[in-house]
């Protein structure tokens, strides 16, 4: 059992007997009345967000959560196939678990694999990937102070949004928050 001061981004809570992860807090110490937290609660099993307010200090049921890494090795229809690093061991993850995470994942990736005890949660990508891109129309030569972009598909299969000078099998680093373009690798 903990309180709201142990609300913090990515903890796992029961709340209305179900297991809900903390997407966004705020705490808030209006002039009048008490202090209290607003949260953006994420349903672990149907994805829906839900906004819940707490008061100050409100008991609140904390789940310990357990992340591991493991290696991304490929897709089998329904489900992704994982390996643990240490055991060698390969666990089917269902896809709707993987969900928005898939457009990221490209074989002998790591990524952490949250448990509760022996069920897998969630899959937690790095902030940033670099993914190879595989197509996209033909790049032009100082068109780029314009702003202008143009869509390309990386090595995943996700359609990312880039500036015009993008050319195939360029390396791009793509943040896997927001699914968007933040620069090209330079490579050497």
């Amino acid at each position: 059992m903990g309180s709201t001061s142990d609300i913090k981004n990515g903890v796992v809570i029961w709340h209305r007997d179900k297991r809900m992860k903390v997407v966004e807090f705020l705490h808030v110490k209006p002039g009048k009345g008490g202090a209290f937290v607003r949260t953006k609660l994420k349903d672990i099993q149907s994805g829906k967000i839900i906004d819940v307010t707490f008061n100050a200090g409100a008991k609140i049921d904390t789940i310990r959560i357990e992340a591991k890494e493991m290696q991304y090795l490929y897709e089998d229809g329904e489900f992704f196939i994982f390996m643990d690093n240490d055991t060698y061991d390969q666990l089917n993850v269902a896809a709707e678990i993987v969900a928005e995470a898939s457009n990221f994942l490209k074989a002998g990736m790591n990524v952490d694999l949250i448990f509760d005890g022996s069920e897998i949660l969630d899959v937690r990508m790095p902030a940033h990937v670099e993914l190879e891109v595989t197509h996209t129309e033909p790049g032009v030569k100082g068109n780029t102070a314009t702003g202008a972009t143009k869509p390309a598909e990386v090595e995943t299969g996700y359609s990312v949004t880039v500036p015009l000078f993008i050319d195939l099998g360029d390396i791009l680093k793509i943040d896997t928050r927001t699914g968007e373009y933040i620069e090209r690798v330079r490579t050497a």
